[in-house]
């Protein structure tokens, strides 16, 4: 089903010039007429859009901006605003126009006191407005709930703008034969009220809704204001099915049309993922262009669009996107111009990173307005149609070009971490072209007039694409005791990633060149995680312990089991998942590591080291957290105490086999029976460690060059566990004979043979 949300572009007519409604929003006040000619009424449209009806300025100051201030003296504390064309420079020469004006983020009409027209040069105010203290600028309402005959029920109603409801899990059972919305004036629906088009732009007798949203749009130039009442009525039998009265002088922002934007302005729309109810719209505006991007998104996921590295074909690398995200606990939203250098997360001035990493003052994008609206996230920006600079890509007006999209959760420091759904081929789009609405309705009828809206999901339906995410990546290899653990549907012991005092620390405290990284963000999870057997002090016997690279494992996996987001890939020991690992003090154990070893790929460059540190990516530490973490392998230093990581080898990834999605299984051995080993030439890497007396209870095994990619270690004085996790038998996948290892010693294959 493709589902949407509605439009809520309040400052999206920034890109249209004058209003010809009479209907702008919240009037604040006239703008004080004291220098230039400087005249106009100051509207607000949302709590952080102004409008100025009619703005005059003979253009005359030397050094002329728009300003607000939350402070009551219309002065230099005070901060600039952007004009309509995006444009935070001297203010050209109006007559009579409307503007368009949005406040910074983190500004909003509660906080600023003062609208003026502020030349910079000579310290003076042309003109300005107060804002009221307490001013109730225009926001969506919500009015009572549907109930009626024919099992009509709703949530209760959004009046979302002057011309747009928002009906909330909608129930019908569509059985009389000419069920419409209306509308009309008074309390109670007759005759002589008006038809209200559905969803999908049609006036035909409503179909059945079984608890779907829908946004309706009123017809012409109706607004909430020239009506008293909404509700479904039996046209052909002038029957009242139930009705909701509209209360009067509702404070709402104004409708997209009633703010100008003319027919030859409307949006275009492209539905991304249906099942995300992932969607882009977009407005071309003289220089620039406005986007906004919509989904129903999880808490901390972002949602990203852009430009292709390869205007011919969809290619992440290169690719040029805009990442947003709404915080679902400050309702703040976010929108970031990053650089898609490859396909690691950001690490330091490499990977998929915000162009700012890259060169400061390089973020072409702005964020004009961000809200939730049932669950759904809405981010609407502005970005030039000309490439700013070297990690900007052109919009082209006269040709279509190669587009790039993907889902996934935030990491620590609120930069994407790898995607867990994404746009698998190609696909397009003429930015340029006339006015189009793209976005199917469930039936797959023709266009509709106004915006359709996405439905909230029930508990009885099964869950969106946006919670069954395929997990690309990486995978395992086989157990030191030629058997392959499975893992079963029993319920893992809930974990959490504390660490132990460490009784010692010896790594070098020098080489920490980054600033310091916010501590984990936890992930609020609501699913039990796979049960991922521990491995046993006891298994294997030859203490070898093989260290791949494999996906993440959805929902269920990384997430819920560690209590952190991670991006996309993990460790595998063993042929498990991020396994909890029993060791014994005094024995010597045998990491064969198969993360990479070219450091020049970070995405493909995953150093495996044991640590007391539950974090991981010990390169990007500071000199003070270095201080109080403890390497017990992997890493040596060199002269100048710089750490050198020495647990490297060929790159090894368990990779999903066919179009799978890993949500989709109830149990990781289920998964992992769809998963291949695949292997890089090359030679892996052999690191050893023998934890000691003074070695603490509980450490970790980890990745040098980024967080959050392995898990904990248990180090006991005796063995005394019964049981393994090697004794169960799942099926696998044998590597192509190309992928088998041999130690370099002795020639002997490192993979044993694997039981079914």
């Amino acid at each position: 089903m493709t589902v949407t949300v509605p439009l809520l572009l309040f400052v999206v007519l920034a890109i249209v010039g004058e209003v010809k409604s009479e209907y702008y929003g919240k009037l604040i006040g006239k703008l004080s007429e004291l220098h230039h000619g400087v005249s106009g009424e100051v509207y607000a449209v949302d709590g952080r859009t102004l409008y100025i009806k009619d703005y005059t300025y003979d253009g005359q100051g030397p050094a002329a901006y728009f300003y607000a201030s939350t402070y009551k003296t219309p002065d230099s504390k005070g901060f600039r605003l952007r004009d309509e064309n995006n444009n935070g420079e001297v203010i050209r020469k109006y007559r009579k126009e409307g503007v368009t004006l949005t406040l910074p983020e983190g500004k909003t009409l509660n906080n600023i006191k003062v609208f003026y027209v502020y030349c910079e040069e000579f310290d003076v105010s042309f003109g300005d407005v107060k804002i009221p203290r307490g001013f109730d600028y225009p926001r969506p309402q919500k009015i009572d709930a549907l109930k009626g005959v024919h099992e009509i029920s709703s949530d209760n109603i959004v009046v979302v703008d002057a011309q747009t409801l928002l009906i909330p899990n909608l129930r019908y059972d569509g059985e009389p034969p000419d069920g419409k919305f209306w509308v009309g004036r008074g309390p109670n629906p007759t005759p002589q009220g008006i038809r209200v088009p559905d969803e999908n732009g049609k006036e035909t007798p409503l179909r059945r809704y079984d608890g779907k949203t829908v946004v309706l749009t009123l017809p012409g130039d109706l607004t909430v204001f020239d009506i008293g009442h909404f509700g479904i009525w039996c046209e052909q039998f002038t029957v009242d099915f139930g009705h909701i009265q509209i209360p009067p002088n509702l404070n709402v922002p104004p409708s997209l049309k009633m703010l100008g934007v003319s027919p030859q302005s409307k949006l275009n729309c492209e539905v991304l993922n249906d099942k995300l109810a992932l969607e882009v719209r977009w407005a071309v505006a003289g220089e620039s262009i406005v986007l906004q991007l919509v989904g129903m998104l999880d808490d901390r996921e972002y949602m990203s669009f852009g430009l292709s590295g390869d205007v011919s074909r969809s290619e992440m690398i290169g690719g040029d996107v805009v990442v947003a995200w709404v915080d679902k606990e400050t309702l703040k939203g976010y929108a970031e111009d990053y650089y898609l250098q490859d396909k690691a997360q950001c690490s330091g001035p490499s990977g998929s990173c915000p162009d700012n990493k890259f060169e400061e003052n390089t973020n072409n994008v702005r964020l004009l307005n961000a809200a939730m609206v049932n669950g759904y996230s809405i981010v609407t920006y502005q970005r030039p149609l000309k490439a700013s600079d070297q990690y900007d890509q052109p919009i082209y007006t006269n040709q279509s070009q190669a587009i790039i999209w993907a889902v996934g959760p935030l990491n620590q420091r609120d930069e994407v971490s790898f995607h867990s759904s994404y746009l698998k081929g190609d696909s397009f789009i003429e930015f340029a072209r006339p006015a189009k609405w793209n976005c199917p309705n469930p039936e797959n009828h023709s266009k509709p007039h106004q915006i359709p809206v996405a439905p909230s999901r029930r508990e009885d339906e099964p869950e969106p694409a946006s919670q069954r995410r395929k997990e690309t990546g990486n995978r395992r290899r086989g157990s030191g005791n030629r058997r392959q653990p499975v893992a079963t549907t029993e319920d893992a012991e809930e974990v959490q990633a504390t660490r132990s005092q460490p009784t010692r620390t010896k790594v070098s405290n020098r080489g920490g060149q980054r600033g310091t990284v916010p501590p984990p963000t936890p992930v609020k999870s609501t699913v039990k995680p796979w049960y991922i057997p521990p491995i046993e002090c006891n298994e294997p016997e030859n203490g070898v312990f093989y260290a791949q690279m494999g996906p993440t494992g959805g929902k269920r996996g990384y997430p819920a089991i560690t209590g952190h987001v991670g991006w996309g890939i993990s460790w595998y020991i063993n042929g498990l998942l991020i396994p909890e690992i029993h060791v014994v003090r005094g024995k010597t154990y045998t990491f064969i590591t198969e993360g990479g070893e070219d450091s020049s790929i970070p995405a493909k460059y995953h150093p495996f080291y044991i640590t007391d540190d539950p974090i991981g990516g010990y390169v990007y530490k500071t000199p003070e957290e270095r201080k109080n973490i403890t390497i017990f392998s992997g890493v040596s230093f060199d002269k100048t105490g710089e750490p050198v990581p020495t647990g490297t080898g060929r790159l090894c990834n368990w990779t999903p086999t066919g179009d799978i999605e890993a949500d989709d299984f109830e149990s990781f051995g289920a998964y992992q029976r769809h998963l291949e080993l695949k292997c890089d030439n090359g030679e892996p890497g052999i690191i050893e460690w023998t934890p000691d007396d003074d070695t603490p209870d509980t450490v970790y095994y980890h990745c040098f060059s980024h967080r959050h990619l392995g898990w904990k270690i248990h180090v006991h004085d005796t063995c005394d566990q019964s049981g393994a996790a090697s004794e169960l038998h799942p099926s696998i996948v044998e590597p192509p004979k190309e992928t088998v290892v041999t130690k370099p010693e002795t020639n002997a294959p490192i993979i044993p043979e694997l039981t079914q």
